[in-house]
């Protein structure tokens, strides 16, 4: 290749950083083009993140390359072939799921198989969500009618709501915000972390993973802190205005929200398996049969709900009036709040990984895939112990139902619906800042300086969008509502 053409084409650097102890896994790529420094970086095997910066000259873009190299390699970074370094496995939970030891059946309303074992789950006012391991997510109505399909690029570890938003935790290592009519990633967690469950909370996310470590991420993919727990197989983590809430093979640790301190440690009864939070006490699901109800100021356990078998969920009822449970054994449980347990059911499929309450309905994602809705009322449970429960409805998918995937790194500005006017909508413009490149709000009536969340993969510096609606989040910065279309 001639010079001329190199320059055409790109200069192209490529280096990995790998430690087989189980730690690091990444690489950093940087392409020279005339003006412009293209840095694409994240775990090996996937496309990973992109960054674009524009310099005045060649020679200033090329010495901003150089010193992005000289800084990875520094740390460690080599030079290699892409592709020739395998993508590390991504850990999905294994579960077993025994036959119900319970004498009668839940009377589940209505039963939607998704086709894998579901992880994810989240009940609002409006709608019911589930995940599953094929990173396909289904949004149904209440009445079990399904009313929109998300095909995301890996197997979903967990569904959270933040205020309005939805989001799916996925294998890829990446958050997608699903709240907008288009879904994208709104954050990717770096990349020798392995997610085992997450949680959102005003816009900060808190990430805990398979080492036992928790990791705490702004809305600009930011670090913000981390720490190592004294145990690994974390599968709980829940945030609120004062703290994050911890949970791991060697019971819950909370820490002050910003970082600064631990505010105590409790060993449960056994390893934790899954987490709930109500106002004032976090609820622990543990292998060793049991929920445990732990204050949220002290971390004094408070209360023990008995299981016959390892607890994969649990959820309660507003205020913690009923505690429900599913464990190893395909049977569902509900507690009065000082422990008594008022009854065992089977789940008449397979065991609860996820569930909530809403409404006098347990909802649960099971290891059959399906997401089922249970009478939870006091007539149709006693009915249920007697031997009568109702045919449950076997939900269908509309023929005609759309499927929504993300914006990816490989999609372009291009890829976006073009308008030539704002009308009623939002103008947003991106915006270069140093080596990234931010959102501002550019209509009256915003804050100027808050960044937008916005998907990276459509940034380009001097382009302007407009989106259905921004709202203000408790961090400072705007996140998107609605369409999103290039002004043009």
């Amino acid at each position: 290749m001639s010079a001329a053409q190199a320059r055409q084409a790109g200069i192209t650097t490529y280096l990995e950083l790998s430690q087989e102890s189980g730690g690091a896994h990444k690489f950093y790529e940087v392409t020279v083009e005339e003006l412009t420094v293209a840095v694409r970086y994240g775990r090996i095997g996937v496309d990973g993140q992109r960054q674009i910066s524009t310099f005045a000259t060649a020679e200033k873009a090329k010495a901003a390359a150089a010193k992005k190299i000289a800084e990875k390699v520094r740390k460690g970074y080599a030079p290699a072939v892409q592709g020739q370094r395998a993508a590390r496995p991504v850990t999905r939970r294994q579960v077993t799921s025994a036959p119900s030891t319970a004498r009668a059946t839940a009377p589940v309303l209505w039963r939607f198989r998704t086709g894998a074992s579901a992880f994810g789950i989240h009940v609002d006012e409006d709608r019911c969500w589930v995940g599953n391991q094929h990173g396909n997510v289904y949004s149904l109505s209440h009445s079990g009618e399904v009313l929109a399909h998300y095909s995301l690029p890996d197997g979903v570890k967990c569904l959270v709501a933040d205020d309005f938003w939805i989001y799916a935790g996925c294998d890829d290592g990446r958050v997608y915000d699903l709240s907008s009519k288009v879904p994208f990633a709104a954050y990717e967690i770096a990349a020798d972390v392995d997610i085992f469950w997450l949680d959102i909370h005003a816009g900060v996310l808190n990430v805990a993973d398979r080492s036992g470590g928790l990791t705490v991420i702004d809305h600009e993919d930011e670090l913000q802190w981390s720490r190592n727990s004294s145990g690994d197989n974390a599968w709980m983590v829940r945030a609120d205005d004062h703290a994050v809430y911890h949970g791991h093979s060697r019971g819950v640790t909370a820490y002050a929200a910003d970082g600064a301190s631990q505010l105590w440690h409790t060993a449960t009864s056994g390893n934790v398996l899954f987490g709930w939070q109500e106002e004032d006490a976090v609820y622990a699901g543990t292998g060793r049969r049991v929920v445990q109800r732990l204050d949220k100021s002290t971390g004094r356990i408070e209360a023990t709900y008995q299981c016959d078998a390892a607890v994969y969920s649990c959820a309660t009822s507003p205020g913690g009036r009923y505690v429900f449970a599913g464990d190893s054994s395909s049977s569902v449980y509900c507690f009065a709040a000082d422990g008594t347990r008022l009854w065992k059911l089977g789940t008449g499929g397979g065991s609860a990984l996820s569930m909530q309450y809403h409404d006098e309905r347990l909802y649960i994602v099971s290891t059959d895939g399906s997401l089922a809705c249970i009478d939870a009322t006091e007539a149709a449970i006693d009915a249920a112990q007697s031997g009568s429960v109702p045919v449950a409805a076997d939900v269908k998918l509309a023929a005609a139902l759309p499927t929504y995937a993300p914006l990816t790194a490989a999609a372009s500005v291009a890829t976006v619906s073009a308008v030539p006017a704002a009308g009623d909508g939002v103008v947003v413009e991106c915006i270069q800042e140093g080596g990234r490149v931010r959102v501002h709000v550019v209509s009256d009536g915003y804050e100027p300086s808050w960044n937008v969340q916005f998907p990276r993969a459509i940034r380009q510096p001097g382009v302007r969008y407009v989106v259905d609606a921004l709202h203000s989040s408790q961090g400072g910065f705007y996140r998107v509502r609605g369409e999103i279309k290039r002004l043009v």
